[in-house]
Parts: structure tokens; sequence; C-alpha cells
């Protein structure tokens, strides 16, 4: 299995045809082994070699694959401290914003999101003072952000490189789930093309 970045198709997380059994079959598998060689992916779903390569080549078209990467331990890296940075940005800043974000190098993931803030970040750092050197003296001073807070991450409990419908379990949808708050986003976010 190649370990070079796939282009994403314009359809990126939609797939051109719909996912079949088998096709979720060869997603697990490569969660769980990205490095698989085609003839033991074939094994393990049930299916040929040439049925097993063309359909991954397929999912990479399709846009469903979108990469292939190594799962690396942050803080044996070298990036013992995580922290999550929520953002309030001014609504007529987001294409600015947003590619701003991009080119950070320090934002291992970010989000735009409903509720109190407009943007989350996942960023890392080799000390406490890194967070808030990039909160405080990066983020803080762009002229699109509002509000910054950041929390420290103590535990990462749970981080999944991806879910599948076969992972979530079927719930008692008679059973009342409780209120959450919900906040619109702002305006302008819902206008901002994909990318």
């Amino acid at each position: 299995m190649s370990t070079k970045s796939v282009e994403p198709s314009k359809q990126a997380g939609r797939s051109a045809t719909p996912l079949d059994d088998i096709g979720y079959r060869i997603l697990d598998t490569l969660r769980d082994n990205g490095r698989i060689s085609i003839a033991a992916l074939a094994e393990t779903v049930g299916i040929s070699r040439a049925n097993a390569y063309t359909r991954v080549e397929t999912l990479m078209q399709d846009g469903v694959i979108t990469g292939f990467s190594a799962k690396v331990d942050q803080a044996k890296a070298g990036l013992s401290i995580g922290a999550l940075v929520f953002v309030t940005v001014h609504p007529q800043a987001w294409g600015s914003f947003r590619e701003r974000i991009i080119e950070m190098p320090d934002v291992e993931w970010c989000a735009i999101t409903t509720g109190e803030h407009d943007a989350m970040l996942l960023i890392r750092a080799v000390d406490v003072s890194g967070v808030h050197e990039f909160s405080t003296g990066v983020i803080a001073q762009l002229p699109e952000v509002r509000t910054v807070v950041s929390v420290v991450v103590l535990d990462e409990v749970v981080r999944r490189s991806y879910l599948l419908p076969s992972d979530l379990p079927e719930r008692d949808t008679e059973t009342p789930l409780g209120m959450t708050r919900w906040t619109p986003a702002s305006p302008g976010r819902d206008t901002l093309p994909p990318r």
C-alpha cells in the first residue's frame, strides 16, 4: 500500500458509488493497518486481489480514501502538550481567517463550530509556554480574531482515525435524550466554500 497522499476529488467525503458491505470492510481493515498489502487485504475481506485493488483505487478516485499516513505518539515525538484553542472570529473575516489557519504548522486540526465560539483548534507544543505563546502571541494577534480561550488537554482518552456507520450502535429513541445548548452559527459562516 502506498503512503503517498491521494488527491481528493471534487466530491471528497461523498462516494460516487454507494458503499456496500465489502467497501466498509475494506475501510475497517485499512483503519487498523493502512500499510496492509493488497493480497492480505483481499484475504481479510474475502475477495480476490484484483477486486481488492480495483475497489481501493475506486475508493481513492471517489474521494472516500483521501490519503494514507502513520499514527504518531505526539509525546514520544517531542510534543508533550496538547491544547484546544477556541476562537471567536469577526463575522466579515472568515475567508482570511481560514487562509491564515491553513498556513499555521502549529495547528493539527481545525473545525468551524456552532456554539459560543466559532472555531476550535487542536494545537501541539513542547511545553505549556508554547501553548501560551501561540494562543496569545499568534492567534489572539490576528485582526480576524475577537476572542481566544485555551484549555490544556490533560489526557486523550479516545482518538480514532475515522468512524464508519457500522461503528455506531443502535440507540433507544424512546428514551429522552435531554437537552443540549445550541447556538446558531455567526452570519457568513454558512456561505464559506468547502475546502
